[in-house]
């Protein structure tokens, strides 16, 4: 596979990343959680094409029969808890879950990358170069991930809290897309 069709499906793969990066990078903007996410979905960006490549035709089929699913819930489920948090006053907002740590933070490093599977077993199809092609994928996502979260901090500071629901709102509509 060219160079050039790498990039581009980098760029195609990076979009839900970038998406769900503006949305976090709206409220959750210290440099270490905008480190956190950008290097977890760069991560798990480039481990799924490997995995889609080892699991093979016949264990694929059975992934993307329910990983669709599981990755829509968990979107629906982190999307509708940023939108309920965006309209909570300030002292509850506190309190509110970071989703750059622990389970939201694999959740949604999961939900952005479980295209990627397909990726990775088209790339042992066509006989594509899996390690190069799947660290360009990797590296794009994590850059993309990083400048959204960026643009969301600075974003924020003008919109407030509508960039954070407008945030969950494209988790739901990413969640959407993933099942229809």
């Amino acid at each position: 596979m060219e160079l050039i069709e790498t990039f581009f499906i980098a760029l195609a793969l990076g979009m839900d990343a970038f998406a769900v990066g503006l949305g976090v990078g709206a409220r959750w903007r210290a440099p270490r959680q905008v480190f956190r996410l950008s290097y977890h979905f760069g991560l798990f960006q480039f481990l799924m094409p490997l995995l889609g490549w080892f699991l093979g035709r016949r264990f694929l089929a059975v992934v993307q029969s329910w990983g669709v699913w599981l990755a829509a819930g968990l979107l629906v489920f982190i999307g509708g808890r940023m939108i309920y948090e965006a309209l909570q006053t300030d002292r509850d907002r506190s309190s509110a879950a970071d989703p750059t740590r622990g389970l939201s933070l694999v959740a949604l490093s999961l939900a952005t990358s479980i295209d990627a599977l397909g990726v990775g077993f088209s790339l042992g199809l066509i006989g594509g170069e899996l390690f190069r092609s799947a660290a360009i994928i990797g590296i794009v996502a994590g850059l993309m991930t990083w400048s959204a979260m960026i643009l969301g901090q600075r974003l924020s500071r003008r919109f407030g809290r509508r960039l954070e629901v407008l945030g969950g709102l494209i988790l739901l509509a990413i969640a959407v897309k993933l099942v229809i």
